[in-house]
């Protein structure tokens, strides 16, 4: 396994033990919350969330350009370039960070008043919560200069440390809102800004000790300015469109039937990010790499990861998902005890979801490595944006709620089958071998293991079916991961690291 391949490795396991620790105190501090706010003031939190979050898609678009130049940067050995990206890229994101608060407490504002459905007796409260997620979000936008930095040069263990702290830091929270007397939903949002505020100050002073060019200096040439500008700005557009067609859907769903069913989408999104964020801490551990390797013009490595990266994770999140699935109706109500109306159905089509995510992210890595996102973004942004129009025509004509999440499958399905496209005439990706080593072998294992969990697991119920579906889902896709998911040169690999694994045990 050559050193690079092992870094990432490494980093992959610091990810996934941060990622195991976050999603065990989340599936407790969820229950708790929702206990204690009740379904309404769950809704109304998670409605305001979604709103909030749709602003910050500027910095989502920074997050992409400042990672890009960072690891371009590193993979051409050029140190100074990567004290001068992250100079320009705090002062742009500060920049960011004051045009958001800008732009939510004017237009934001009005829109909360005149669009979002809140009960009229919540709308005070709904206010101050409204103003401490501003803050904290906007915190986080200052923030993406210190996660690039740290994620390009690979420090990953830092983020499992800084887990434990949120990890604590949350679970003292939820035990203070259940105690306290006050307000819980102004409580629990004013908590939640001094957890963001603690950890923003930790990520500035890691970087500031631990790198060098983690420290801000004036930089004056326009032409890297101009550089980024240009990169994020198609990106703006990008992000934009994914933004507004995740979280436009719970503003619609709220405009349509109030915020109960803002509380079980809610739900089902914060389900599914808990659930993908194991795959996104493997995609991060392989990003760098991908942009290193194109900078470095070692073309083999950068087409190898990309298909790699992009069948390890299906992989990797269908093991998580297929049992979750079939079981998503015991585990939410074992779990929530009262769970709201269409939870349940959302959480398996939010499942769904995911599982198409994981193929975009490799592809999507590889054309920011080439710096040509212009016509990728535009046409992607199209594609991706129908989803919330679709969805507008379909509610008003009465169709249930899930058919947003319906609508949203189908069309990431064209998206993806558009993106394969597009990267094989501008990276040259062979669309034929992307067929036969990965979409296929996919659609066999996913159509195989899991038509076989589910006619072993119909005869059990609870627990027992928990059990058995988990074990019997973990087993045939394992094999058949084996046998059809990898090629020869991955199962050697394979091989070779169980067998040094069980000599490092047996020594």
């Amino acid at each position: 396994m050559s050193s690079r391949t092992a870094l990432i490795a490494k980093n992959t396991l610091m990810l996934y033990f941060r990622q195991i620790l976050t999603m065990l105190v989340s599936m407790y501090t969820i229950r708790i919350v929702l206990k204690a706010l009740g379904t309404e003031d769950y809704g109304i939190f998670k409605v305001i969330e979604s709103f909030v979050v749709i602003f910050v898609f500027l910095n989502t678009a920074m997050v992409s350009a400042t990672q890009r130049f960072l690891n371009f940067a590193m993979g051409q050995n050029d140190t100074e370039q990567v004290r001068n990206v992250y100079s320009v890229s705090y002062l742009i994101h500060i920049i960011i960070a004051i045009f958001y608060i800008i732009i939510t407490e004017t237009i934001g504002l009005w829109f909360f008043y005149s669009w979002l459905n809140i009960p009229p007796d919540r709308q005070g409260a709904a206010f101050i919560v409204y103003q401490f997620l501003v803050i904290s979000t906007a915190l986080s936008i200052i923030r993406v200069p210190y996660n690039a930095t740290i994620i390009s040069y690979e420090k990953m263990s830092f983020f499992a440390w800084i887990s434990i702290v949120e990890v604590v830091l949350k679970i003292f929270v939820v035990l203070l809102i259940s105690i306290l007397l006050y307000d819980k939903l102004i409580l629990y949002s004013f908590f939640l800004l001094l957890i963001s505020l603690i950890v923003f100050l930790i990520h500035k002073f890691y970087c500031n000790k631990t790198f060098e060019t983690a420290h801000f200096r004036f930089y004056r040439d326009i032409k890297l300015y101009r550089q980024l500008a240009v990169f994020s700005g198609w990106n703006v557009l990008g992000q934009f469109s994914y933004v507004s067609s995740l979280n436009g859907l719970n503003i619609l769903l709220n405009i349509f039937y109030g915020v109960t069913i803002n509380a079980a989408m809610g739900m089902a999104m914060q389900i599914k990010t808990m659930v993908y964020t194991f795959v996104d801490h493997f995609q991060t551990a392989f990003r760098p790499q991908i942009v290193k390797s194109y900078a470095a013009q070692d073309y083999d490595f950068f087409m190898q990861l990309i298909f790699q990266s992009s069948k390890a994770s299906f992989y990797l999140l269908f093991f998580i998902v297929l049992p979750l699935y079939i079981n998503a109706d015991f585990i939410l109500h074992v779990w929530l005890t009262e769970v709201p109306e269409y939870t349940v159905t959302f959480t398996r089509l939010f499942l769904i979801f995911a599982l198409l995510e994981t193929f975009a992210d490799p592809l999507w890595t590889s054309i920011t490595a080439t710096g040509d996102i212009k016509k990728y973004q535009i046409i992607d942004s199209s594609i991706s944006f129908l989803n919330l129009p679709l969805s507008y025509i379909f509610l008003m004509l009465g169709f249930s709620p899930i058919w947003v999440l319906i609508i949203k499958i189908l069309n990431y399905i064209l998206l993806h089958i558009w993106r394969i496209f597009f990267v094989s005439k501008r990276i040259c990706l062979p669309v034929k071998k992307y067929l036969y080593d990965i979409i296929i072998p996919i659609i066999i294992i996913v159509s195989v293991s899991g038509t076989v969990t589910f006619l072993t697991s119909i005869i059990f119920d609870n627990w027992l079916k928990l059990f058995l579906s988990s074990i019997i889902s973990v087993l045939c896709t394992a094999c058949l991961i084996y046998f059809i998911g990898i090629n020869n040169q991955e199962k050697v690999l394979l091989r070779n690291w169980i067998i040094r694994k069980l000599q490092i045990e047996k020594g």
